[in-house]
């Protein structure tokens, strides 16, 4: 029973992904939401790659009428020195 759950839980997951990238959404108001999370994962492995870090959290915002993904980051610290938490915004 609990290996069918698992597997249902898996289906919905890889349906979610598959959704088109700019998928387009109403907000209660009725303005159009664009949901950016394709372009902030590419801009999330980019950042990752560049840092060598872990990443905590990515997510599309607008700042200054721009649209940007907000990249969090755990950067390692250097011998005995405390990871580094780094936040980058990527324009989209």
């Amino acid at each position: 029973m609990s290996v069918k759950i698992l597997q249902l839980g898996l289906i919905a997951a890889l349906a979610a992904m598959a959704a088109p990238a700019a998928a387009q959404m109403r907000a209660p108001d009725g303005t159009a939401v664009v949901s950016a999370a394709a372009d902030c994962s590419r801009a999330a492995s980019q950042v990752v790659g560049q840092t060598g870090g872990q990443l905590l959290s990515a997510s599309a915002k607008t700042q200054g009428g721009q649209a940007v993904c907000v990249i969090t980051v755990l950067v390692p610290g250097n011998g005995s020195e405390r990871p580094k938490k780094v936040t980058v915004s990527v324009p989209q």
